[in-house]
Formats: structure tokens, C-alpha cells, sequence
């Protein structure tokens, strides 16, 4: 393996040994016989910074969603109403998330007025707990688990069976061990900026 490594770093070092001159020449300076030429170095800024500029907006309006909860990589915000089903991001302020508040990105699934119900039923691991399944109308939502990935305590939302409040939306995703509404609860419209994905 060093080996290897030493015979690659032997093969590269002449185009990084020549790479300095080459950058100087591209941008006008002076490399041996070649002749300084300011024009190079005002061209190649001319093209350069309109893509820097435009690659620096781009990006700032870039999200990577870091959770295997939701099927996107990268999202970007896009006006519009929140509907059932768009992809939505939030900060979340809770214990499981940890010390400071993170961004989160999650699918709206039960709208105002669309009626929640919450069914609670025994673990089927026999041990002597409940685990609570959610629905919106007749669309299963997902279901609780006593623990999240790191051992610790999740406690369940206890919601019964009634409307989503006006000005709230609960969010969540298909994946069964996603940390979403079913343990904190709906997420008042305001706190939300609807996304689109892009990758």
C-alpha cells in the first residue's frame, strides 16, 4: 500500500511541480519566454466571477438533508401553499435533537382541519408497554417506538381523535424510525418554509 501511494505521489509531482507556472501564465504573468499580458488575467476574471457569483447564490439557497427519513439529498425553497404531501423545513428545539436547535426537513401529511386520530395499542414485544399508531382520515401516518437510535426515551404525542388545529400541520415521513409529530406534536404553519427537492 505505501508502496503505491509513493509510486502515485512520484507520478504527480512533475504536473504539481509545473502547476504554478502554468497558473501564472494563465492569469498574464510572466513564465520564461512568455511575456506578461494583463488581458489573460482580466478574461479569466471576467468568466470567473459571474460563475463564482452565481454558484455562491446557488448554494446559499441549497439545503443537504442529512436524514434517510426523506427521499431527497438537496432541497431549495419555492413560494407557494403548503399542501399535503410538500416537503417542508423547520428548526427543532428538543431533547432527542439535541443541545441546539437543528434544521430539520419532513413531508406535510395532515393538514388544519383534517381530522388525527391516535390509536393506542399494546407492544407486540410482550413487555408492558403502548405504542401509539396515527392516522389522518383513513391514511396511516406511522406508529411510535419506545426508543430512538441511541437508547433514549421517546415519548409519544397523545392526541385522541380530533382536527389539526388551524395554523398547525403535521409533519412526518415513510420512514418507520423518523423523529417527527408523532412525538413532538404538530408544527405551527408559521415555523415552516415549504421546500422542493432538487437532487
Amino acid at each position: 500500500m505505501l508502496r503505491l501511494a509513493c509510486l502515485a505521489a512520484r507520478a504527480a509531482w512533475p504536473r504539481m511541480k509545473a502547476l504554478p507556472a502554468d497558473a501564472a501564465l494563465a492569469l498574464g504573468g510572466a513564465v520564461g519566454d512568455q511575456p506578461a499580458d494583463s488581458r489573460r488575467f482580466w478574461t479569466m476574471l471576467a468568466l470567473i466571477l459571474p460563475v463564482a457569483s452565481l454558484t455562491w447564490f446557488g448554494l446559499s439557497k441549497v439545503t443537504l438533508v442529512m436524514s434517510p427519513s426523506i427521499d431527497a439529498w438537496a432541497v431549495t425553497p419555492v413560494p407557494g401553499t403548503i399542501a399535503r404531501g410538500d416537503l417542508v423545513q423547520f428548526m427543532l428545539s428538543h431533547p432527542v435533537a439535541g443541545p441546539r436547535p437543528v434544521s430539520v426537513t419532513k413531508r406535510a401529511l395532515c393538514l388544519p382541519g383534517e381530522r388525527l386520530r391516535e390509536i393506542e395499542r399494546t407492544a407486540v414485544d410482550g413487555k408492558p408497554r403502548k405504542r401509539s399508531w396515527y392516522y389522518c382520515g383513513r391514511s396511516f401516518l406511522g406508529a411510535t417506538r419506545p426508543f430512538g437510535r441511541n437508547g433514549q426515551a421517546l415519548g409519544a404525542l397523545h392526541w385522541g381523535d380530533r382536527p389539526i388545529p388551524p395554523g398547525y400541520i403535521y409533519v412526518g415521513s415513510d420512514h418507520a424510525g423518523g423523529f417527527d409529530s408523532r412525538y413532538f406534536g404538530p408544527v405551527r404553519i408559521k415555523r415552516l418554509t415549504r421546500m422542493e427537492r432538487i437532487l
